[in-house]
């Protein structure tokens, strides 16, 4: 079985069928690689900051009609292109169970009608993640479609940072003038773009791997200058991690062996970061290892986030409904914190988020499924020399969305370019798992 797309039906008659083939093929990769180009760019690029709350973004008419028309188009060249087999994949996919905590978590929100047009976008938006990975022919075809996506994307992203810096790179005015000077590309904040360009560095060690050297290096290489450039510290740190635990598995032979690296680097990670809100002790310890042990403030949101989350732990606050929704934006403001808990956008931390949302239990399941399950379905994939390159880039992607989940907050943020590549990571491992990736 192949994970990429099979021969076209038909094409008999006056149309001579390797041609008709040829063609089919040609449209399936172009359709790839340019739903990558879309997932990575936003419907919105170089948007500036946001003008409205982020609780609104959901009534977005731009993102609300661009993927719905998205998947139509998607979808219909899923159907025509692929190989039946690999669609019926999806319908097991763990992604569903993912979707379906947040569709059970609707009935709790402040207002289920936003949450549900929320769910609906985010779910209009995994029928382009799937299409990236599906349409392609052959493995070698989706390689060459992801290396011209991101150097398309690195080509418009560093002709705004030479031509109309004010459009990618933070200014000086209001409450981001702190960020002056850092690059946030054609999105609207570093911390959001610097994860980004990281996993398409990691797109370009794929792309380098599958023999375009020159592709592939280009675009590492770029990716890597714009993290440096971003002022993302953290960022920074993790994005050699993650690349190098995945690469020594590689050289050594013992992927099990890195996974125990992995997971000692995520506690190591939480207690530096969320431990530090419940224990003094990492709380000195972190301070004697970073220069801000409070992650500039982001202690205040998660010692404010835990203690909702114990007044609603067992069902949550329902998917998107907590941060700027009345819970919180009819409080009294603290004057004595650095963060007026009211304006803020996120817990700055997925997992906090995630059972902010979902409650306890669902908030486990939804962990498991995006950060644990993937790497299980790794050990099985990377056993199998042809899926080993495409398994090892899920699992960077994965490793490295895992540690970025301590400090921001992306599980199913709609059609976030953090979110969509995390669901292609998980995608991408649950099907190399699966399937066989078709070489040539």
């Amino acid at each position: 079985m192949s994970i990429t797309a099979g021969e076209t039906k038909g094409g008999e008659g006056a149309i001579d069928p390797r041609a008709a083939q040829a063609r089919a093929r040609a449209i399936a990769a172009f359709l790839s690689g340019f739903g990558l180009f879309l997932l990575l760019l936003t419907l919105q690029p170089f948007a500036g900051p946001p003008q409205t709350l982020e609780g609104e973004s959901s009534g977005n008419i731009v993102n609300q009609i661009g993927y719905v028309t998205l998947a139509l188009i998607y979808g219909g060249a899923m159907a025509a292109f692929c190989e039946r087999a690999a669609l019926a994949r999806l319908g097991t996919s763990s992604l569903i169970i993912v979707f379906a905590v947040a569709a059970f978590s609707l009935p709790q929100a402040v207002d289920s009608e936003a949450s549900f047009r929320a769910l609906l976008l985010a779910s209009f938006a995994m029928v382009l993640v799937a299409g990236v990975l599906l349409l392609p022919w052959s493995e070698q075809s989706f390689a060459t479609a992801a290396a011209h996506a991101t150097l398309a994307l690195l080509a418009l992203v560093y002709a705004a940072l030479l031509l109309a810096p004010s459009l990618a790179i933070h200014g000086s005015e209001g409450v981001e003038g702190v960020h002056a000077g850092h690059w946030r590309g054609h999105l609207t904040h570093k911390n959001y773009a610097a994860p980004v360009f990281s996993m398409v560095a990691m797109i370009g060690i794929y792309v380098w791997r599958m023999g375009l050297r020159w592709r592939g290096a280009a675009i590492v290489l770029l990716s890597v200058v714009f993290v440096l450039n971003s002022g993302s510290k953290t960022t920074m740190g993790f994005l050699p991690i993650a690349i190098g635990l995945v690469l020594l598995a590689r050289l050594t032979g013992r992927p099990r062996l890195m996974l125990i690296m992995h997971a000692c680097m995520v506690l190591l990670v939480g207690a530096l970061t969320v431990g530090t809100v419940f224990s003094p002790a990492l709380l000195k310890l972190s301070a004697a290892i970073n220069a801000d042990p409070t992650f500039t403030g982001r202690d205040e949101i998660w010692k404010f986030a835990a203690a909702k989350i114990a007044e609603k732990p067992w069902l949550g606050y329902g998917y998107v409904s907590f941060w700027q929704t009345p819970v919180v934006t009819r409080l009294e403001e603290n004057f004595e914190a650095s963060w007026d808990i009211r304006g803020i956008g996120s817990g700055h931390n997925s997992y906090l988020d995630a059972l902010l949302m979902f409650g306890v239990p669902g908030g486990l399941v939804m962990i498991y499924v995006l950060m644990i399950k993937p790497l299980r379905n790794y050990l099985a994939a990377q056993a199998d020399p042809q899926r080993r390159r495409l398994a090892d880039l899920g699992a960077m992607m994965v490793m490295f969305l895992t540690y970025v989940g301590m400090l921001e907050s992306f599980f199913l943020n709609r059609a976030e370019p953090i979110w969509l590549l995390a669901a292609f990571s998980v995608l991408t491992l649950e099907l190399t798992s699966r399937m066989g990736v078709r070489q040539g």
